[in-house]
């Protein structure tokens, strides 16, 4: 089958990536652009011998045109292709941000453009490690270009995902409160795990963390373990003193006090802890004054 032909704007750790697994799935690369020693850098690692040029060029060249940018950059992007007078009725336009959905775009709809949102729902490095990852999707297009949308999932060896107009933003913090929230907290861990003396702390979390996130995927709710669900109080006070009295940022501790906020209410409203407990959770963390704490282990 012939596939349609391609420009990707934008060789950052996505773009590059995903044009390197298009072209490998059969899609004619008409080029790429990218401007910094990054991603100059990338297009010689991962697509040797394809033309760099301008988003310009790659739009009156291709069938397919990938916007791989910032999302705080798209919109602009997408009137300055306007403007250039490059994309054609018909031509598919892609855009790999999360955030936006198909409004993005709207100044290469009002020419004839069909849009597509195409968010691949993974973490890239932007190096050859990415190649195999066969992500979900999160897509949102109008019901013509819906098999196109899948087609190129397929390609890819994902997974597709329709989300609406209206839920991309929501869908999007999703993610990142899932997976980028979670790098912050997993630091942290690693963090404290040093200051207790840990020599190897990744080597500490590796199989707690792994269990307890393959355990959460399949069950959810009921995947949850720890002295907040069991309502421990004192270790949880314990835990309290631990931090104050310790070299800690205060970033992390009110992680802390936040997430066993959180974890209480979850483990209540699952009915795996009483009212009487979560209040009780409650009240110790709402009581950590931590000025006052860190005077107490200060000596003052």
């Amino acid at each position: 089958m012939q596939r349609l032909s391609m420009g990707v704007i934008g060789a950052g750790r996505v773009g590059a990536v995903l044009a390197s697994r298009f072209r490998s799935a059969g899609y004619p690369l008409v080029g790429v652009s990218g401007r910094s020693e990054a991603s100059q850098l990338r297009i010689t690692t991962l697509l040797p011998g394809v033309a760099v040029r301008t988003p310009a060029e790659l739009a009156a060249a291709s069938d397919i045109l990938v916007l791989a940018v910032p999302d705080d950059d798209l919109i602009a992007i997408a009137e300055e292709l306007a403007s250039s007078g490059a994309v054609r009725p018909g031509q598919y336009v892609l855009h790999t941000s999360g955030r936006h959905g198909l409004d993005a775009l709207a100044s290469l709809t009002r020419l004839g453009a069909r849009p597509i949102a195409f968010h691949p729902a993974m973490t890239f490095t932007g190096t050859p490690v990415d190649l195999d990852r066969a992500p979900v999707f999160g897509l949102t297009a109008a019901s013509a270009e819906r098999a196109l949308a899948e087609e190129l999932v397929a390609a890819l060896g994902g997974t597709p995902m329709w989300v609406d107009e209206a839920d991309r933003v929501l869908y999007h913090a999703a993610l990142a409160h899932g997976a980028n929230h979670l790098v912050t907290l997993v630091a942290q861990s690693m963090d404290l795990l040093r200051t207790a003396g840990a020599a190897d702390p990744a080597a500490v979390l590796r199989p707690l963390l792994t269990a307890a996130l393959d355990n959460v995927l399949a069950y959810g709710d009921a995947a949850l373990t720890g002295p907040v669900v069991r309502g421990d109080v004192t270790t949880i006070r314990a835990h309290v003193d631990a931090l104050a009295a310790a070299d800690v940022d205060d970033a992390t501790v009110d992680a802390y006090l936040e997430m066993a906020r959180a974890t209480a209410g979850r483990a209540e409203s699952d009915g795996r802890l009483a009212p009487v407990q979560a209040s009780t959770i409650r009240q110790v963390l709402d009581e950590a004054d931590w000025d006052t704490l860190a005077e107490i282990a200060a000596g003052i």
